[in-house]
């Protein structure tokens, strides 16, 4: 027996302003969160995004083909209520970040990694004031209390929104700082996931390439993508 599936039972889509942010109407039904809050959206260009989901069901509702939709949701109903847990476990990324950790050997691999990760450390200090310390080995280093600070109190600072889009940048990449510079416009998307694929990259380059590996790898350059876009819609001025 299939389960039920919500079927499209509207015929117009628009969205409409007030004090709590952009909306989107079904007809002129606003449309709410799974757990039926108001789904107040900070931008036109994000109520618009999530508009053209709506709009473009067919029949079935496809939660799957709505990734703005979905992430405005895990905002509203998932960030928001827990914003400074999720914001501190952001922040801990900077104790062990990626960009810090190089590898011993071999040594070309080592120079790649500098080339394109000590560019990105030097950025965080001048832009966030937050100057990380590279180590070799698989050992953390103990990072400058000042700089894990500054981090922290930026996450603390940013509405769920770009919480949420950073939450994805960060977590797909294994780097605070690679995701804070591919929010910040310091890389754009396609190199930031190219710099934090530098080892498996490597790895590919001696021993050749895993079809399923490849394949998943593949799926997640699509979230880190579909997070740099939400982070666009959130921080755009309307």
């Amino acid at each position: 027996m299939s389960g039920w599936k919500a079927k499209r039972f509207w015929k117009d889509v628009s969205v409409a302003r007030n004090e709590g942010g952009w909306h989107v109407l079904l007809d002129s039904r606003p449309v709410r969160t799974p757990a039926k809050a108001a789904m107040d959206l900070p931008t036109e260009a994000m109520a618009l995004a999530v508009a053209e989901e709506w709009a473009a069901q067919e029949g079935d509702i496809d939660a799957l083909s709505m990734p703005v939709t979905r992430s405005a949701n895990s905002a509203i109903d998932r960030v928001a209520p827990q914003h400074d847990e999720v914001a501190g476990m952001l922040a801990a990324y900077a104790e062990t970040d990626l960009l810090c950790h190089r590898a011993e050997s071999p040594e070309a691999l080592a120079e790649r990694q500098a080339k394109g990760w000590d560019p990105l450390l030097d950025w965080a200090a001048e832009a966030h004031g937050a100057r990380l310390l590279a180590t070799a080995g698989i050992l953390p280093v103990a990072q400058p209390a000042e700089s894990l600070e500054r981090l922290a109190l930026g996450l603390r600072a940013l509405d769920p929104f770009r919480l949420t889009a950073l939450h994805d940048l960060v977590t797909l990449s294994g780097s605070l700082i690679l995701g804070l510079a591919v929010a910040g416009g310091r890389i754009d998307v396609e190199a930031g996931w190219r710099l934090s694929r530098i080892d498996e990259d490597w790895q590919i380059e001696q021993w050749g390439e895993d079809e399923e590996a490849a394949e998943a790898a593949a799926y997640k350059f699509e979230q880190f993508r579909h997070a740099d876009r939400f982070w666009r819609l959130s921080a755009v001025s309307s």
